[in-house]
């Protein structure tokens, strides 16, 4: 009988802690949300250093940039969008 109540108290604490885990997903901003890379872009046009859901990427056709490598952003391939826990991150070499 100690043996089954051991057991259902183990799995009542495993079900909390899964619980938790699903909730930090609710603590991301709807802007930063993902489930794969592709759902991350940019979240400027102009030397972005951070990232963004592609639902809410800004609208660059009329936006003009310098050529401009500029260090700690994700220009000419230093860096890209991935999803890393839920949450749209900038990797940036």
């Amino acid at each position: 009988m100690k043996r089954i109540i051991i057991a259902i108290l183990t799995l009542a604490i495993l079900l909390l802690l899964i619980g938790c885990e699903d909730n930090k997903a609710d603590d991301i901003p709807a802007e930063l949300k993902c489930e794969k890379d592709a759902d991350c872009v940019a979240a400027s046009c102009c030397h972005p250093d951070s990232c963004v859901n592609v639902n809410f990427k800004q609208d660059c056709e009329r936006v003009m940039c310098t050529m401009e490598c500029k260090p700690g952003t994700m220009d000419c391939g230093q860096g890209r969008c991935v999803c890393e826990n839920n949450k749209c991150v900038a990797k940036i070499e």
